[in-house]
């Protein structure tokens, strides 16, 4: 108890809301802070995606080598990466658009994904697997559709001003892609029972889990609780998810010992602005201290 108040009171003072739960993969031992509670999941939603589209590749349903014509994402705004910035159209195979998906968070990648298996089919394949407590609603399209896009270059600040004072006590939000009942959504529970299930048996098949864990040992975007968890002892693999004032990352560690803990790390800013390095070094000492706790 007094380690957990430790942690709050660093994360409060650091303008840091959020859920976390760290998990002993072998032993079911977990520490937390709020690891219930709900948030938008951003491009976390990205993970069950990949996972429905793996189960129908297996099935037959779809085709893995299978070239999809995609057009450019038209996004001129900083940050996206892969197709959302293309400026022309691109001819790329399926498998391939999971991997931009997952790896790079391509969100015009992830929105052809979601072409074939909609909103809907996600859920249902969440569903089949016993995982409830993740929610899959809308296209990824609609997060480049918030008031950051809206307001000049320079001046970010005031849309994170916006999601940061229009929030209600339960969770709801002007802003639909923050507002829990709308959004696509999820807790640190809920992702780390997810994380379980593809790095341990379970219902998943194991070369959808397996799959799964290569593309997600493949991201490239690792400035968030990376730093914290790589190390040439140890095997970080994981998805982050930004929106406004979120900052999320769900992954596993993998020592060389045998030892595995689910990290999983969903936040909101109350500090307006759009780069925040201090929050993401918050994030992973927090995340890090509790694995330290669990990890003997």
């Amino acid at each position: 108890m007094r380690l957990l108040e430790q942690l709050r009171q660093a994360l409060g003072e650091g303008g840091l809301h959020g859920s976390f739960l760290v998990r002993d993969l072998d032993s079911g031992e977990e520490i937390g802070i709020e690891p219930d509670l709900e948030f938008a999941a951003a491009s976390l939603v990205k993970v069950p995606l990949a996972l429905a589209t793996l189960e129908r590749v297996r099935t037959g349903e779809l085709d893995a080598a299978a070239r999809i014509e995609v057009q450019p994402g038209a996004l001129r705004v900083p940050g996206p990466t892969g197709l959302t910035k293309f400026r022309h159209p691109a001819s790329i195979a399926l498998e391939d658009l999971l991997y931009l998906s997952v790896c790079l968070s391509d969100t015009t990648a992830a929105d052809v994904l979601l072409d074939l298996t909609p909103p809907t089919a996600v859920a249902a394949c969440l569903r089949e697997h016993g995982h409830t407590g993740l929610t899959v609603r809308h296209r990824l399209g609609d997060l480049a559709d918030t008031p950051a896009e809206r307001f000049p270059a320079g001046e970010g600040h005031l849309a994170h001003s916006l999601a940061i004072g229009a929030g209600t006590a339960g969770r709801g939000h002007p802003v639909p892609q923050l507002d829990v009942s709308r959004a696509n959504s999820g807790s640190a529970r809920a992702f780390a029972d997810l994380l379980q299930a593809l790095w341990r048996p379970s219902t998943i098949d194991p070369w959808v889990a397996g799959r799964m864990r290569e593309l997600l040992a493949d991201n490239v975007l690792r400035q968030r609780l990376a730093p914290d968890f790589a190390s040439d002892a140890s095997r970080w693999s994981s998805k982050t998810g930004t929106l406004l004032n979120l900052r999320h990352e769900v992954g596993v560690v993998e020592h060389a010992d045998g030892q595995a803990f689910a990290v999983c790390v969903l936040t909101e800013s109350r500090v307006a602005a759009t780069v925040q390095p201090g929050a993401e070094a918050l994030m992973a000492t927090v995340a890090r201290r509790l694995r330290d706790h669990l990890r003997r």
